[in-house]
C-alpha cells in the first residue's frame, strides 16, 4: 500500500495571515490523521512564511503516524532535524526565496555534500528521502550517497497528465525501477491530485510514499478535510 502523508504548510500560511493560533496547526495534525493521513509532512522555510520551526517540536510530539520534514540542508535546517529527530527528512535542493520545490537535486554534482549530510541524519536514526528528477541517472547518484528513498518530482507529470498521460509517467516508471534495483524506496510528490493521482500510482507499483499538501488543501474546500483524506486514501488502495 502506498501511504498518503499530508502536507500542512498551506494551513500554517493560513494560520499565520492573522497571526494567531486559527486554525490550529497541531490540532490540524492531529485530525488528518484521525481522517485517514498515513503520515503529516511540513517544509519549513528560511522565511518561515507558513510553518515555523517553533512548530517542529510540538508536532513531532502528536504525530503518531510518521512525521516527515523536507527542506534544504542548511546548518540551522539540519540543527533543527538533529533535535527534532523526525520519522524522515526530505532534503531539497531549494535556494532561499523559492515559491515551491521545483526540480531535484543535481545528484552527482552534490555528491560529497549529500553524503555527509545523509550520514549525520542516520546517526540520530533518521531516515532519508533525496528529492529527485525522475531520471536514471540521478537516481544512480541518489544511491550513491546512502540515501534510503528518492522523492521524484511529479511536477512535469502533472503537467503533460491531459495532453499525454503515457509519455508523462515514462521517466518516472524507469526512474522507479532504476530506484527498486538500487534498494532505493520511492516517494512521489508535487502537483499530484484527485485527477491524476490514480494513474499514476496504477504505474508505479514499488511507490511507498505520497505527500500532498496544496491540491488536498484546496479539495478539502470543498469536500471538507475528512472526506478528502478519504477520496485520496481511496485512489492509493
Amino acid at each position: 500500500m502506498t501511504r498518503l502523508s499530508v502536507n500542512i504548510n498551506k494551513v500554517a500560511l493560513l494560520r499565520n495571515a492573522r497571526g494567531g493560533n486559527l486554525p490550529d496547526l497541531i490540532q490540524f495534525a492531529k485530525d488528518c490523521e484521525e481522517f485517514g493521513a498515513q503520515g503529516i509532512t511540513v517544509h519549513p522555510r528560511p522565511d518561515e512564511r507558513h510553518v515555523r520551526y517553533d512548530d517542529l517540536r510540538p508536532l513531532k510530539q502528536v504525530v503518531q503516524t510518521e512525521f516527515n520534514i523536507e527542506g534544504y540542508p542548511s546548518e540551522y535546517f539540519l540543527q533543527n532535524i538533529l533535535d527534532v529527530k523526525p520519522d524522515q527528512c526530505t532534503l531539497v535542493p531549494d535556494p532561499p526565496g523559492v515559491l515551491t520545490s521545483d526540480t531535484g537535486w543535481d545528484m552527482w554534482k552534490n555528491q560529497s555534500f549529500l553524503s555527509d549530510v545523509v550520514r549525520e541524519l542516520h546517526k540520530v536514526g533518521v531516515r532519508v528521502s533525496l528529492f529527485c528528477n525522475p531520471i536514471e541517472r540521478e537516481v544512480e547518484g541518489a544511491a550513491k550517497t546512502g540515501a534510503d528513498r528518492v522523492e521524484f518530482y511529479t511536477g512535469h507529470y502533472a503537467e503533460q497528465y491531459e495532453s499525454n498521460r503515457e509519455a508523462a509517467i515514462a521517466p518516472h516508471i524507469s526512474a522507479g525501477k532504476t530506484a527498486a534495483e538500487l534498494g532505493l524506496g520511492v516517494n512521489a510528490g508535487h502537483d499530484l491530485n484527485l485527477d491524476n493521482l490514480a494513474f499514476y500510482h496504477q504505474q508505479m507499483p514499488m511507490l511507498a510514499e505520497v505527500s500532498i499538501g496544496h491540491a488536498l488543501i484546496s479539495d478539502a474546500l470543498y469536500y471538507g478535510v475528512s472526506n478528502t483524506i478519504q477520496m485520496y486514501r481511496v485512489l492509493l488502495s
